[in-house]
């Protein structure tokens, strides 16, 4: 057994729970950070735990990464050997107007954990980024070397910023740092706000779903093991400074995504048209070839199998009087 735990912030949300879930089960000693706040019901988050939070390698930390001096007396305590940094306030639409907000959380809460993990002699340091920094490009497939100097909100802003800070601190102080730029991650477990779970959960009960600029949008959906299979690569490959992305590479209308979940449920959407607010691209489509190469990535799921893995977790987690 390691002597060392792996740190993960944000650990009761929904790719913190299945990843602690996935490093448990390969006998790794776990360390959890949460805050538990209420961007969504926290009692969705303490449910995503029940399975694993009386594990005897699992101890959880109820605090703030905004609190510099609580963060560096976990560290101090724990001494983890490595971090998977994916506390974060996230949804691009939300983040407009909070900017400060995203500002104080994602960016200066980051810092607090680079600081803490250079002190503490941490040798990898994961941190979760997003494919929206890549902005409305016009160049597919998305590729790291991409400026990405044009981000549509604050969100991903926020985002930029944090490996931007990660390559200083690899270059001042040799901290082994690796952005993963996700991809539209679903699966078991997504949050209330995601459009996975907004556009299962409005056709169960018949509310009306809206959809950007008829549905022609694409997005690159990327399922939950696949990502979890690309943050424990990460963690396992120390490569000094790094961007990559984590996507499937395939990316696909929502409005055929949208199909595929009316014919799982067995019913029709009622759907509204809207332009598409500023802060949308028209398309996200990752570039892996980095991630295959670099880490042995190689997505396995396809969005027909991770729709009805969700659509199954989705019924046997609703409440038994509205059960499908």
């Amino acid at each position: 057994m390691p002597d060392k735990p792996i740190l993960i912030t944000g650990v009761s949300g929904f790719i913190g729970s299945t990843l602690a879930e996935a490093l448990l089960e390969r006998g790794d000693q776990v360390v959890g950070l949460d805050n538990f706040n209420d961007f969504y019901d926290p009692a969705r988050k303490r449910a995503n735990l029940e399975a694993f939070e009386n594990h005897d390698n699992f101890t959880l930390y109820e605090i703030d990464i905004c609190n510099s001096k609580e963060v560096k007396s976990i560290f101090q305590q724990t001494n983890p050997r490595k971090v998977a940094h994916l506390a974060a306030y996230a949804n691009v639409r939300y983040s407009v107007g909070r900017a400060e907000l995203y500002t104080q959380v994602n960016t200066l809460g980051s810092t607090y954990l680079l600081e803490a993990a250079r002190l503490s002699d941490v040798n990898a340091f994961i941190f979760a980024s997003t494919s929206s920094i890549y902005g409305d490009t016009q160049s597919l497939p998305f590729v790291e070397t991409s400026s990405c100097n044009t981000p549509l909100a604050p969100y991903p802003a926020s985002k930029k910023a944090v490996e931007v800070m990660g390559y200083t601190y690899h270059h001042l102080h040799g901290l082994n740092f690796t952005a993963l730029r996700f991809f539209n991650v679903y699966g078991p477990r997504n949050r209330p706000d995601t459009m996975p779970y907004i556009v299962t959960d409005r056709i169960v009960r018949d509310q009306t779903i809206t959809l950007f600029d008829e549905g022609k949008m694409k997005r690159d959906w990327t399922y939950i093991s696949d990502i979890i299979d690309g943050i424990v690569l990460a963690l396992d490959h120390p490569t000094g400074y790094e961007i990559i992305n984590l996507g499937r590479g395939e990316p696909v209308q929502v409005c055929d995504f949208v199909k595929i979940i009316e014919q799982l449920i067995g019913r029709s959407a009622d759907l509204k048209m809207i332009s598409a607010p500023p802060s949308e691209p028209d398309t996200t489509f990752a570039d892996i070839n980095k991630a295959k190469s670099l880490l042995g990535y190689n997505p396995r799921t396809s969005l027909t199998e991770g729709l009805e893995s969700f659509w199954a977790w989705y019924r046997d987690q609703t409440p038994p009087q509205k059960k499908i």
